[in-house]
């Protein structure tokens, strides 16, 4: 990056029981992430989308041994935002990282900004709401679609796991910086859409319309539902509308993921072609 100032060339830590490294591992605890308020960023392409979402980093550490060409950027960008630069052995980089393979950079950034009051999606909005959905790799995979689709929000509601839980980080490849989110209750979202006046759209297996002939336009927040159960009776007896995926093989129903993917899609497109019209 031109103009980035260089971190200093200080010691390297190799030395497993370093305090900081004790502390840093202890940061895989929801508990202890959210006492701190932070959140950890493992992985070169995440951390630079969090800082082009304008993340200012705490620290930076990262192994020149496993990083490759060209560290100086991103630890220069993250020592002008004011970051403490680290610089680790390989054997104290593979502890402190939770992916199998990693490629030498983590980061302590300041907890996911999470609050459903401090949401502003404008007046035509698409949101996606996550009800209970328990996989860090289902919640990360949808916000990848939201920041593709250009959603104006995603929201967890009763959530099992936080938005800033590593692996969630690390599944949306960093994409949860860049895609306004929230978490609360079931009850308190049902009565923010109410006073934003969007539409419940509740995705189901059951009796419903087909998606092809359901109308997703206009403010709209759809709702899909925990991997092992759905949406409950509470979301879809709020619906505006029920909708569902046409399936044609032997399963009954597509990863919550992928569902959510292709309904977010055909709103798009539903978007698109009403804005041409």
């Amino acid at each position: 990056m031109p103009g980035a100032p260089r971190p200093t060339a200080g010691p390297v830590i190799t030395s497993l029981a370093n305090p900081q490294i004790k502390r840093l591992v202890t940061l895989r605890r929801r508990r202890i992430r959210e006492e701190a308020a932070v959140t950890l960023v493992e992985g070169r392409e995440e951390l630079a989308l969090a800082l082009s979402a304008g993340v200012r980093p705490v620290a930076l550490y990262y192994c020149p041994d496993l990083a490759g060409d060209g560290p100086a950027a991103i630890a220069g960008q993250a020592a002008g935002l004011g970051a403490d630069v680290v610089r680790v052995s390989r054997p104290v980089f593979e502890k402190i990282a939770y992916r199998e393979s990693p490629d030498g950079w983590l980061a302590v950034v300041p907890a996911v900004r999470s609050v459903l009051a401090g949401l502003e999606i404008g007046s035509d909005p698409l949101v996606l709401v996550c009800d209970r959905v328990e996989k860090p790799g289902n919640l990360g995979a949808m916000l990848r679609t939201a920041d593709a689709a250009g959603l104006a929000a995603v929201i967890a509601t009763d959530p099992v796991t936080d938005w800033g839980n590593p692996n969630v980080i690390r599944a949306s490849k960093g994409t949860v910086f860049s895609v306004p989110v929230a978490a609360a209750s079931t009850a308190e979202v049902i009565g923010w859409l109410a006073e934003h006046a969007l539409r419940i759209v509740a995705t189901t297996p059951g009796p419903g319309v087909d998606l092809v002939d359901a109308d997703l336009t206009g403010p709209v927040a759809i709702t899909v539902g925990s991997e092992t159960s759905g949406l409950p009776a509470e979301w879809l007896d709020r619906a505006d509308l029920r909708v569902r995926i046409p399936m044609f093989g032997h399963a009954d129903s597509l990863n919550v993921a992928t569902s959510a993917a292709i309904v977010i899609y055909e709103a798009v497109r539903q978007r698109m072609l009403s804005r041409r019209g």
